[in-house]
């Protein structure tokens, strides 16, 4: 999971895409890259860390023009620590070409092959944006025909990039001296959202980013969603043109943005997120009312912040007061999406207090967004009897996560899942919870999709069900002996 912007405006980009990758930040925190075209010339920072200790000003004065691009990196391929890894990457044929990528593809050993034997491309990192910017300027060599280059061309390329890469992709690039280029994989697994809004006598200004929040906050129209296979080009001066560049495509959104990795302000997919996640409280509290013993409990308190819409529902659905008990320290990043799990397990404590007042003596119901590791579960259950719980009952808006996610979360192997291979009683126990209850499959995609039309989720970290149909597993395996989260 990364978070990406692009912007074609009439004034200097570069103080646009640093406002947007601000908004941004919840989705990647080890580190940060801006690009901007100045006619044919391509200027780009990159940096470890967050958007706002990333920058200096003298970096900002360097990013000159009036296209932009700029990401925002929480590792799934490669070494979050590798500041060579942080996006953008550049290829300087043809034409100079610079992207930035959310998601992950799932047949780089093949496509490293084909690079090197086929195409004759240098790698220079184990990134897969590396991979995929490397595809892309190939198969645009290929269409490129004198000196012009227009969009039946970009668009072919496109189609042919969709042809040999497998996986999650939502990509911006820029085309130094024609234009920028966006688009979204065949299921469209990974979020990317068009804007425009109208300057005067300058024409359109256009947007493209991972959620719709950055859109409102620039004052930019929500034109939709890029469709899945779709591609976008914009010239410098504004004109856009879109193409279905896939052959079937079907969209099947990633159902852990709503649960956990998108902002709540957002929609995608047409989808409010908030909304969505008053749904999942909804629905689990008529799970909880099935399993547990709620006659006794006396509280509800979510986990801040991303449970807090879940748990209010949770608390009016059951009749049962509602509390926070838990105070968040809000200079500590996502523990999630933090890499290493040693880093995870220190952080919790630094993240979340336990108000004493709120739980001495009391049987508590906590409300998670989910349960992936168990780290941060087991840490919360712990503080929560170090305060003076009586009783911890535990929810997970989600369901079990049991499988792997290689479509760009950071959850690549199935022994650091807390509920793989394990019933649900023995996940509490490894908890330390006195009772736990999980959403049920159905129940997530039915209160995620609800009032939608989109009939379908990327769902394999709960189901096994990987949406591509190419995991194999094989695949799996490699994944597990190559990669740690």
């Amino acid at each position: 999971m990364c978070g990406i912007v692009g912007i074609v405006s009439s004034s200097p980009v570069n103080q646009q895409v640093y406002d947007a990758l601000a908004l941004l930040q919840h989705r990647g925190q080890d580190s940060t890259g801006i690009a901007t075209a100045e006619g044919r010339v391509l200027h780009f920072v990159k940096a470890k860390g967050q958007v706002r200790e990333a920058y200096r000003t003298r970096d900002m004065r360097s990013l000159l023009g009036t296209m932009g691009l700029g990401h925002v990196r929480y590792a799934t391929r490669g070494s979050a620590s590798k500041e060579e890894e942080a996006q953008p990457f550049y290829v300087n044929a043809p034409y100079g070409i610079i992207l930035v990528h959310n998601g992950n593809l799932t047949n780089t050993r093949e496509l490293t092959r084909e690079l090197f034997e086929i195409d004759r491309r240098h790698l220079n990192t184990n990134s897969d944006t590396e991979l995929l910017v490397n595809v892309l300027a190939h198969e645009l060599q290929a269409q490129v025909r004198g000196d012009d280059l227009d969009p039946d061309q970009v668009f072919a390329a496109i189609s042919r990039l969709h042809e040999r890469v497998e996986g999650s992709y939502a990509a911006i690039a820029l085309i130094a001296g024609h234009g920028m280029l966006a688009f979204r994989d065949p299921f469209g697994i990974r979020p990317l959202v068009l804007g425009r809004r109208t300057t005067g006598l300058t024409g359109d200004e256009w947007i493209v980013a991972s959620e719709s929040l950055v859109l409102e906050a620039g004052d930019y129209e929500i034109v939709r969603d890029l469709a899945p296979g779709e591609a976008v080009f914009i010239a410098s001066n504004g004109e856009m043109v879109s193409r279905q560049c896939a052959v079937n495509p079907r969209l099947a959104p990633c159902s852990f943005e709503y649960v956990y990795l998108a902002r709540p302000d957002s929609i995608m997919n047409g989808i409010s997120v908030y909304e969505a996640r008053l749904r999942l409280g909804n629905r689990l509290a008529t799970s909880i009312e099935r399993y547990a013993p709620t006659g006794n409990i006396d509280v509800v308190m979510p986990i801040p912040d991303s449970s807090r819409p879940a748990a209010m529902q949770v608390a009016q659905k059951l009749g049962i007061e509602y509390r926070e008990g838990f105070y968040k320290n809000r200079y500590v990043g996502r523990t999630f999406i933090m890499p290493g799990q040693a880093a995870r397990k220190k952080s919790v404590k630094q993240k979340l207090n336990a108000m004493s007042s709120e739980f001495a003596g009391k049987n508590i119901l906590i409300v998670d967004d989910s349960i992936v590791r168990g780290t941060t579960s087991r840490e919360i259950v712990e503080m929560a009897r170090a305060a003076g719980a009586n009783e911890v009952t535990f929810t997970s808006a989600a369901p079990p996560v049991r499988y792997p996610h290689v479509y760009g979360i950071n959850m690549p192997t199935s022994h650091e899942l807390v509920a793989h291979g394990r019933r649900i009683p023995e996940i509490a126990q490894e908890m330390g919870a006195d009772h736990l209850i999980y959403q049920e499959v159905e129940d997530m995609q039915a209160a995620i999709l609800e009032g939608s039309g989109i009939t379908e989720l990327e769902m394999s970290c709960f189901t096994g069900e990987y949406i591509t149909g190419t995991v194999s597993p094989e695949y799996l395996a490699w994944v597990e002996a190559n990669q740690n989260s």
